[in-house]
């Protein structure tokens, strides 16, 4: 039952609900690169006189609504040349941009407000922003709140539920299980309600990497991106890659799959020399990558659990030129099962899972090529901390399984509690190694910026809780 002002209303369709005052912001925005913000803002319900749109009257609409928020483009811009803050330099060098993840927000917010909305629905706004787009943002909530605008936030990130919400209500696996004010409220509190159980349960316990080397890399290095990486990854170990933004750590794992021209450097795999020219000659070594952006680079959103989950396999699949039908479901079903996948069934189009669940899926997806080692990069990336719980103990079955982990995060406790060894990217560079253990938070967050170390095992250690990051 939904309620407008006391009175219950049914909405057909989100038409009908725009029209009652209720608009929503999504996580993944869609936008039309060629059109201006204002053609996006106002797009469907342009103001028309005789003979066509009423452009000056849209473009003036567009841009008060833009002034209003403090978006810092003009209402005639067009979307394709807006970009990310954190990439301006780099896109204007290339002389190539693409509207990004803090301009798309203001965009879809002005089109928010310019329906006259009372109620705005946000569903995970900041998940792709900078610290400082965010610090931004938190403004504009703020102005709407002012507004007299009823917000709807949905985030798992906690110093946003903390810095910005009044009251909170808590979903587990599809029901409420728990509300109350957030003056009341402790982030060990809300924890225990989203995961069900305490905060030192989230992390597993690692099983020991075995000292055999697996892989070798040396003097890995490309002309923009990075510069003379060398590592190593023994059987069963889990190898974290940590650094700021910049710090070239994905850069150099898309070298390590083959999906980085110009990029040199030496590969042995079990002591034999491994040439990749490609993804092709990864997969076929036994090499997994798992990328960051799920939605965008990890799964086709328009397509099945079971097309998804199979994708990468098909060769194991064919009978001559044909699929094989029950070999794919039988796949699926037993991906489902091993990793919880919740889900209606093999069916089901993939955008419609949570975002834990397509982590999982595209896991599952690259498990299935039976690899020996997996990059996960950025794994944890927009799930809630239930969901990063599973992900973790999915890490720990398969170092467990025998199989060998390059784990890159921005989040610190994440390569801190599962690393077994942790190497710190500065600018392209690797300029730090360390054992499980034997640095503390401050000796791995100096070496990232760049600043000098204090030694290891100075400073105060990372506790083992998922939402420090969050908090920080």
């Amino acid at each position: 039952q939904i309620q407008v002002r006391g009175t219950e209303l049914v909405f057909e369709d989100a038409h009908a609900a725009g029209r009652a005052g209720i608009a929503a912001v999504h996580q993944e925005t869609a936008m039309f690169d060629e059109l201006s913000a204002a053609e996006n803002i106002y797009m469907g319900r342009q103001p028309m006189r005789k003979g066509g749109i009423d452009w000056n009257t849209m473009n003036e609409r567009a841009q008060k609504i833009l002034s209003d928020i403090g978006a810092p483009f003009e209402a005639r811009a067009l979307v394709k040349n807006l970009g990310p803050a954190e990439r301006h330099l780099v896109e204007i060098a290339r002389a190539l941009s693409h509207l990004g993840p803090a301009e798309r927000h203001l965009v879809e917010i002005a089109r928010a407000l310019s329906q006259d909305a009372e109620v705005v629905i946000l569903d995970e706004p900041t998940a792709a922003l900078s610290r400082q787009e965010i610090n931004d943002f938190y403004g504009i909530v703020r102005r709407l709140k002012e507004q007299g605008k009823g917000i709807i936030f949905i985030t798992h990130k906690f110093d946003e539920i903390f810095s910005l919400a009044d009251r909170y209500i808590v979903l587990r696996d599809g029901a409420s299980v728990g509300e109350g004010r957030i003056a009341d409220a402790t982030e060990h509190s809300l924890v225990r309600l989203m995961v069900g159980r305490d905060l030192e349960h989230v992390y597993p316990a690692m099983p020991k990497a075995s000292e055999n080397e697996l892989l070798r890399v040396e003097h890995l290095s490309h002309p923009t991106e990075f510069e003379d990486i060398n590592f190593t990854l023994n059987k069963g170990e889990v190898l974290g890659f940590y650094g700021l933004v910049g710090a070239g750590r994905s850069e150099a794992m898309l070298s390590l799959f083959g999906l980085k021209e110009h990029a040199v450097g030496k590969f042995t795999l079990d002591g034999k020399p491994l040439l990749v020219r490609g993804p092709e000659d990864a997969i076929n070594a036994g090499i997994a990558y798992v990328p960051e952006e799920r939605q965008r680079q990890g799964a086709i959103l328009s397509f099945s659990v079971r097309e998804n989950l199979t994708l990468a396999a098909l060769g194991r699949k064919l009978a001559g030129p044909w699929l094989r039908p029950k070999n794919e479901r039988d796949m699926t079903n037993e991906a489902i099962t091993k990793l919880a996948i919740k889900t209606d069934g093999t069916e089901q189009i993939i955008s419609g899972l949570s975002g834990g669940n397509q982590q999982k899926v595209v896991i599952a997806k690259w498990l299935g090529t039976d690899p020996r080692i997996v990059i996960l990069d950025e794994p944890t990336k927009g799930i809630d901390v239930g969901a990063k719980s599973a992900v973790y103990q999915l890490i720990a079955d398969m170092v467990g399984g025998g199989l060998s982990v390059i784990l890159v995060s921005s989040e610190l406790p994440e390569v801190m509690n599962l690393a077994h060894r942790v190497i710190v990217m500065h600018r392209g560079h690797q300029v730090a190694e360390f054992k499980h253990g034997e640095a503390s938070a401050e000796d791995i967050v100096a070496a990232a910026s760049g600043l000098k170390q204090h030694g290891a095992g100075s400073g105060t250690p990372v506790p083992a809780n998922p939402t420090q990051e969050l908090a920080a």
